[in-house]
């Protein structure tokens, strides 16, 4: 059995999971993990099969006659678990160029971004644009965690930061 990570992208409609999880089973394919999002009327998907390498090339093909539906993907394998895992919840007023300040700040300290989910949203009190984004993060080293709070403060005076779990 190999493993692959498809991307999946269509326009939005009833019953669309349902065809590409029908797909899947069809030919035999085993469902890992997936990440599916609606925005702005697109269908947005990742997911993470296990699959036959003989019955590989029939499930992309059907994959690619769901009407709409475009498809990429990637061959997989397994890698290191980090040492640590850590989820947070980061704040903060909206702004070009954020998430890159935050992706430079976790790399800078040789984290892996394992997950990242993120909204623009109006502060009900205020008006003012806020970011919101939840992150899970693979660390090395678990000193890094001291590192990484300490690096995401210094974004600015408007970030506020939850962390959500903690797994050794």
């Amino acid at each position: 059995m190999l493993r692959y990570l498809v991307t999946l992208q269509a326009p939005d409609r009833k019953g669309l999971v349902g065809q590409i999880a029908n797909v899947i089973s069809r030919h035999n394919g085993n469902w890992l993990d997936s990440e599916m999002r609606h925005i702005d009327g697109v269908f947005a998907a990742i997911l993470q099969l296990e699959v036959s390498a003989l019955k590989w090339d029939t499930l992309l093909e059907s994959l690619e006659c769901i009407e709409g539906l475009s498809c990429t993907y990637s061959k997989t394998g397994h890698i290191a678990e980090p040492i640590k895992r850590l989820s947070f919840n980061l704040v903060a007023y909206d702004r070009e160029g954020l998430v890159l300040e935050i992706s430079n700040k976790i790399n800078a300290l040789g984290i892996n971004i394992e997950q990242f989910s993120s909204q623009q949203e109006t502060a009900g009190h205020s008006g003012i644009a806020l970011f919101r984004a939840t992150m899970g993060l693979g660390l090395s080293d678990p000193s890094q965690e001291e590192q990484l709070t300490e690096s995401l403060y210094e974004l600015g005076d408007d970030v506020v930061l939850d962390k959500l779990s903690k797994s050794a």
